[in-house]
């Protein structure tokens, strides 16, 4: 098993009462991940999909050409089907087609003159294997190879990237597969209105064929939080929880389900009581629901007047219309990565440009932070290494090797290329740029030069530039960068406090590691220290600085911040409005006092009681 996979969710029976004279099924409950809250009541509607029989065996050099005719048939037809998928768009909310569209591209990409299919072709040719069997070996192989590269070592992010491109490759698999044998795929036709789907797993591509006015709820036995699949469903707004092994299984036509995307928690035949208390729970739902509507007109604002900027993560444009429906005022991090994804070469100057002026434009006037690649070891990024920009195998230690700007350092062609586009798409609103994984002043400084090199050319050429050049900020996010920050306060526009990897680095703890994930704890006071030094060395200099880790989204721990002087926070798009709330609710003086008293602590659990306790009457 991946060390990074949640523990095996738990299922257990319930006793339930029996009418006389009937025999009622018993209650079983399934616990899984919750992935977009709500909670749904209504019978269940299975679906499942036969196994696609792949007989693997050898063919004759004669029948070479006849193969590779019929994978390019199999290659058409599932780009016509793609395209279908894509056209059904129109019947879901306008962000969920905002959602989906990307993906189904980036499918119809991967079914072109793709790294996947040449590699495919070459194993018939050499092999002497069917088209299928050529398929699934060449798929498998390159899954293999994308999992073997999740280190413990790197961020969260950076794994489900990793996990997403290697999901994407594994529908290509499967859809070229079932069209080679001609195996059915699932329908989705008999859906009944109010129903909760049931499966083992869901696909993206599902998506286009579910109409979310007809669906009360999801629930899968297959599945993790950070998947396109997640993403979908959150965008469909249709309470979900993924992962309920057991439950596809446990099933019977007839039966009545309870999702709870809030816990996590599937029921199955629910008893009185449990029904009862679902009613109630989707009551109190719509109301927090209605609550969070009404906040996102509202400003970020203190009860004394202390205005907050309260911004949103973005790791792929697929998630734009969740920051849109957030309520936050722009994009605190946006991460390039997924640009340089899926590719076969570097993508070059305007196709990134195009990228970063469609996020630009659909902010309408919302900043914008672009973080410039930070590539670690622990990234497969085949365009990177194709190119020689980066080695074929990881480092021993990706996390201390060579990524984020000391890459960028070593190959200014890279860097400049991005920069370029950057300052091209700057015109068409705010744009800041983030550097990653600063360590010392010398590196901002010949990032700078970088900078300004690349807008002086730029102006040579007649291109159209802000008068001003965006502002260049650096991430805080390391033991090192934190405590040397009031040097590179000197050198840097703005801090960008990046509390998930600063607090890895600090306690020398992977959350991913199942034996040390305990210890992985961002109110560890050493932690809240480097936080309070970094925002102090910003703000003497009056110095923008926000933080845009796990501590901005988690509410608990915005009277904290708040207290330690962060004005700006950047957190995934479903936290802004429970954070938004807390602003709204508290006093900066409070909050001051709140801080000095956390401060003078050394024990995280006094910490944690410090901050749930604050606000509450004393007893």
């Amino acid at each position: 098993m991946n060390r990074t996979s949640p523990p095996p969710p738990q299922h257990r029976r319930l006793a339930r009462p029996a009418t006389p004279g009937t025999e009622q099924p018993a209650e079983r409950q399934f616990t899984g991940i919750p992935v977009s809250a709500g909670i749904a009541i209504g019978p269940v509607f299975g679906v499942s999909e036969p196994d696609a029989v792949i007989t693997p065996h050898k063919i004759a050099a004669s029948d070479i050409a006849a193969e590779g005719a019929r994978l390019d048939a199999a290659v058409a037809q599932s780009r016509k089907q793609l395209a279908k998928l894509r056209a059904k768009l129109a019947i879901l909310p306008e962000e969920s087609q905002e959602e989906l569209a990307p993906l189904l591209d980036a499918y119809l990409h991967m079914l072109g003159p793709s790294r996947l299919l040449r590699a495919v072709r070459q194993r018939i040719e050499e092999a002497l294997v069917s088209a299928e069997t050529a398929v699934v070996a060449e798929s498998e192989a390159l899954v293999a190879t994308i999992l073997a590269r999740i280190d413990p070592a790197g961020t969260a992010d950076d794994r489900a990237a990793l996990q997403r491109r290697a999901d994407e490759i594994k529908e290509i698999e499967r859809r070229l597969v079932r069209n080679l044998t001609r195996s059915p795929f699932r329908s989705f036709a008999g859906l009944p209105p109010g129903a909760i789907l049931v499966s083992e797993s869901l696909r993206p591509a599902d998506a286009a064929l579910l109409d979310p006015s007809r669906l009360a709820g999801v629930a899968t036995e297959e599945g993790g939080a950070d998947g396109h699949t997640a993403v979908m469903l959150r965008a469909l707004g249709v309470p979900a929880v993924l992962g309920a092994i057991g439950l596809a299984h446990a099933m019977k036509p007839g039966d009545v389900a309870v999702v709870d995307g809030i816990s996590g928690v599937v029921t199955l035949n629910p008893a009185p009581a449990t029904t009862a208390a679902a009613k109630r729970g989707v009551t109190a739902f719509a109301r927090e629901r209605q609550r969070y509507a009404r906040l996102r007109r509202l400003p970020a604002e203190t009860r004394d007047g202390e205005t907050v900027e309260l911004q949103a993560n973005l790791e792929l444009p697929i998630e734009l219309p969740l920051i849109v429906q957030s309520g936050a005022v722009g994009i605190g991090l946006l991460r390039t990565e997924f640009l340089f994804m899926n590719r076969e070469a570097v993508p070059d100057e305007d196709t990134q440009e195009e990228t970063y002026r469609t996020i630009i434009d659909a902010m309408h006037g919302d900043p914008v932070t672009i973080r410039v690649l930070d590539w670690g070891g622990e990234k497969e990024i085949e365009a990177l290494s194709t190119a020689g920009i980066v080695p074929e195998v990881a480092d021993a230690n990706p996390a201390l090797g060579l990524r984020g700007i000391r890459l960028l350092l070593r190959q200014p062609e890279l860097f400049e290329i991005q920069l370029t586009a950057i300052l091209r798409a700057s015109v068409l609103g705010p744009v800041r740029v983030l550097l990653p994984m600063v360590t010392t002043v010398q590196e901002v400084r010949a990032a700078r030069e970088v900078y300004d090199r690349v807008a002086r050319r730029l102006r040579r050429r007649g291109e159209r530039l802000p008068e001003k050049l965006p502002p260049l900020g650096i991430m805080i996010e390391t033991p090192g960068a934190a405590l040397s920050a009031d040097a590179l306060a000197l050198e840097a526009d703005f801090f960008a406090i990046g509390t998930n990897d600063l607090t890895a680095y600090t306690l020398a703890v992977d959350r991913g590691e199942a034996d040390v994930a305990a210890l992985y704890d961002p109110m560890h006071p050493a932690v809240l220290r480097l936080v309070q030094f970094a925002t102090e060395a910003a703000l003497r200099l009056r110095m923008p600085v926000s933080v845009c880790g796990e501590l901005g989204a988690d509410p608990r721990i915005t009277p904290l911040l708040l207290g330690l002087g962060v004005r700006s926070f950047s957190m995934n798009a479903s936290a802004v409005p429970r954070v938004k709330q807390v602003v709204r609710s508290v006093e900066i003086d409070d909050c001051a006092r709140l801080a000095r008293r956390v401060m003078e602590q050394g024990d995280p659990e006094v910490i944690k009681m410090l901050l749930e306790g604050f606000g509450r009457p004393a007893e």
